[in-house]
């Protein structure tokens, strides 16, 4: 009827607009841009009669099951096919449609597949919905060369399984909204190439395991809702990556709050955005709690673990590489010697190096041992097993004896020595001892003198 009285008010100035004659039959068209409004009148196809300048076309709310090469032309800007029984999409549709700017399949719940090549050659595609379409997978290549392409409504269908780098050509979408489907896992390529998106919706899934590097090209995402999933795990790392991420939403998921939660929690509290809580499932005595106010203490138990199984597997390390050190070593007894005391006294201040054969320091005792500066085979024997227990010190991560060493000699000064010569007591006994032979010597011959006069 509208369409009738523009006509007539057309007429009346004497205006001939020959478009408006052949505007289907209960439709409604409109100029500049040319529109043509076909929508809730129950059309079992596409309406004869579109005209072939028409740049937006508006058939929601029918009962169209088919869409089939030469329906639309290649002017078309805007097509709106939301609400209908569509069950087939002919590849060719759209092909050539360059102009071709906004695309809405969705509430098409009988569609359920799509052609690789169904959007080929869109280069201008900002908009994409293909919501509660029934489709349970996604074509390889179905996103290709949508180079422009800013949202992209998948919500609401039975999608299982995305592949990677499904959406690798998609630089400049913004929004991504894949809540309501099936799926159950994200993997490091997944979002691979969506480096300008903004907004990730994946709530309403069955999500069990997100790969720790699933959103590493995701530099600019703003909002990223997981809630009302089956996460029973979510590194820090895997939202590490998000440097500009505003908004998360994580609530409504089985959350197990035991050692696996740590890394979480330490991002959760770096975290200066907007978050939900975090109800922790599990383990016993964390049920009902959020996540996010758990304090260090509730996770000491977890560091000593951890710390005991990082030391037993060095340990076990060092004395395996050790021994086959030794197993394998081609020196002689004497360099084995040699190295393991230059690596026991590595710490220790360096020996004065041995003098000259046959010199002496004025002065001092230097007496010398032939193996002064060796070590015995016993405690070669003990050096050696206290070396093979050793666990290094983990830059000060873990508190450990330090290596076991022998003492450090220490360095008395030497004492004169004495001249070798007889003490002086022995040599005035000796002094005595002849003058008293003398003198009865010099008594004896006076005598004899006397006698032989």
């Amino acid at each position: 009827m509208p369409g009738c009285h523009l006509d007539l008010f057309f007429i009346i100035f004497g205006l001939q607009l020959p478009f408006f004659s052949s505007c289907p039959i209960n439709c409604v068209c409109y100029p500049s841009p040319m529109t043509v409004s076909c929508q809730a009148h129950n059309f079992g196809a596409i309406p004869e009669g579109i005209p072939e300048i028409s740049e937006r076309i508006f058939l929601q709310n029918n009962q169209i099951t088919t869409l089939l090469r030469g329906h639309f032309s290649p002017s078309l800007v805007t097509l709106w096919l939301y609400s209908n029984n569509i069950t087939f999409i002919d590849p060719a549709t759209f092909e050539g449609f360059d102009n071709l700017e906004e695309l809405d399949l969705g509430d098409n719940r009988y569609l359920r597949a799509l052609s690789a090549d169904t959007f080929q050659g869109l280069s201008r595609l900002h908009a994409l919905y293909l919501y509660k379409c029934g489709l349970s997978s996604l074509p390889t290549g179905v996103f290709s060369g949508l180079h422009s392409l800013q949202f992209l409504y998948l919500q609401d269908n039975h999608i299982e399984f995305l592949q990677d780098d499904i959406f690798i050509d998609l630089v400049n979408l913004s929004h991504l909204f894949l809540h309501g489907n099936k799926l159950w896992s994200l993997h490091q390529n997944t979002f691979r190439g969506l480096v300008n998106l903004d907004r990730l919706l994946i709530h309403q899934n069955q999500l069990q395991w997100v790969n720790k590097y699933a959103f590493h090209d995701l530099k600019r995402l703003t909002t990223l809702f997981l809630f009302n999933n089956s996460l029973a795990e979510l590194q820090g790392e895997c939202l590490a990556h998000l440097s500009a991420l505003e908004f998360l939403r994580l609530n409504g998921n089985p959350w197990d709050c035991g050692c696996k939660a740590r890394s979480l929690w330490e991002w959760l509290r770096r975290f200066r955005g907007s978050s939900s809580n975090v109800i922790c499932e599990s383990p016993d005595g964390m049920e009902g709690r959020d996540l996010k106010h758990l304090g260090a203490e509730d996770f000491m138990h977890c560091l000593s673990s951890e710390s005991l199984h990082q030391i037993k597997t060095h340990t076990y390390s060092t004395t395996h590489q050790i021994a086959h050190k030794g197993h394998h070593s081609h020196h002689s007894s004497k360099e084995k010697g040699k190295d393991l005391d230059l690596g026991l006294h590595q710490n220790e201040p360096a020996a004065p190096p041995d003098p000259r054969p046959g010199s002496r320091k004025p002065g001092k005792n230097c007496t010398s041992h032939k193996n002064r500066n060796r070590i015995s085979k016993t405690q070669l024997g003990k050096s050696m097993h206290d070396l093979q227990d050793y666990v290094p010190d983990y830059h000060h991560k873990f508190n450990f004896d330090t290596v076991p060493t022998a003492s450090t000699k220490r360095k008395a000064k030497c004492t004169r020595r004495t001249p070798n010569r007889v003490p002086s007591g022995v040599q005035q006994a000796a002094g005595n001892r002849c003058d008293g032979v003398r003198v009865s010597l010099l008594l004896f011959l006076l005598v004899l003198a006397v006698i032989v006069r």
